[in-house]
């Protein structure tokens, strides 16, 4: 993120929910609402994949058009393995606060009917967090109640922020960390993970969304950079990179220290197979995974 501005990740993300909405993984996927959040500018490669106009397109457009075709395909199956973890926790087991970390353009509270009983927490840098609220200001959410904690998760307490916005830390929780873990560094993702535990009662569920390590993703991401500077193409991922990746193991490992029990850990190709949703990306969807972990604290000493 560059200071002052919003992530450009979140658009980017949006955009792949706006076209693989009704389109990818019918019958599970749906987000009517991401459209909602974009300007007309943004919504012009969404549409051209939608209407199948992207071979009339040429340079930075048809490459922007790809790219958020490619996004949609990360898009479904990860939103579907993460709402279906958030409405089992909320309708299924009575979990009556969600906390959306890095919500981004999280359009969840505002389309998600198992929220309809629950207080959402929608966390994230100021910046990100001022332009979604004015992108969402006309829409009606249907959680129970959302309140926005603006903070940046690298250089300010988290607790104390959900504090401030009234999150109880004696209820259980519903974390939601997804498309964050990758930008943090290891020690980052460590601390917030430490966090999330102190502010965790015993039931609290953690959906966290975070990559594998993979040497030719990692090149292959930065070639996709390289072409777009030397193309001189603006793109979402440039000023975004990941800086940690992370095996099953080592996250189990991580949340166990910290008195998380993983239940579930996919990779998102598996998924979007058992989906029927597009896998020509498949490389990208296998680095990623989702994993559902559930606090059954006190945590002991964190290492």
């Amino acid at each position: 993120m560059k200071p002052g501005q919003g992530s450009r990740t979140a658009i980017f993300v949006c955009q792949g929910r706006a076209v693989a909405d009704g389109r990818m993984a019918v019958g599970r996927f749906s987000d009517a609402v991401a459209r909602r959040l974009l300007g007309p500018d943004e919504l012009r490669p969404v549409d051209a994949v939608r209407d199948g106009t992207t071979r009339r397109l040429e340079g930075r457009e048809r490459w922007a058009a790809e790219s958020v075709r490619a996004c949609a395909e990360i898009m479904a199956p990860r939103t579907v393995m993460i709402d279906e973890a958030v409405a089992d926790a909320v309708t299924g087991q009575g979990v009556q606060q969600v906390v959306l970390l890095g919500a981004g353009l999280d359009t969840r509270p505002w389309r998600l009917p198992a929220l309809e009983s629950a207080k959402v927490f929608s966390a994230d840098h100021p910046a990100t967090q001022a332009e979604a609220r004015t992108r969402a200001a006309e829409l009606t959410p249907v959680a129970r109640r959302l309140v926005f904690a603006p903070v940046d998760l690298i250089t300010e307490p988290l607790d104390a922020a959900l504090g401030a916005a009234g999150h109880d830390r004696t209820a259980p929780t519903v974390w939601v960390w997804e498309g964050v873990v990758p930008y943090l560094r290891k020690a980052d993702v460590v601390a917030t993970a430490t966090v999330v535990a102190r502010q965790s009662a015993p039931g609290s569920v953690l959906v966290v969304n975070y990559q594998t390590p993979s040497l030719r993703a990692g090149i292959g991401r930065g070639l996709v950079n390289l072409v777009a500077r030397l193309g001189r193409i603006d793109t979402a991922t440039a000023d975004e990179p990941w800086r940690s990746t992370w095996t099953p193991a080592a996250m189990a490992g991580l949340l166990a220290a910290r008195g998380f029990t993983v239940e579930q850990d996919a990779d998102l190709l598996s998924l979007a197979r058992r989906l029927g949703s597009p896998t020509v990306h498949s490389r990208s969807l296998g680095n990623g995974r989702v994993a559902i972990a559930r606090f059954t604290g006190p945590a002991p000493a964190s290492r």
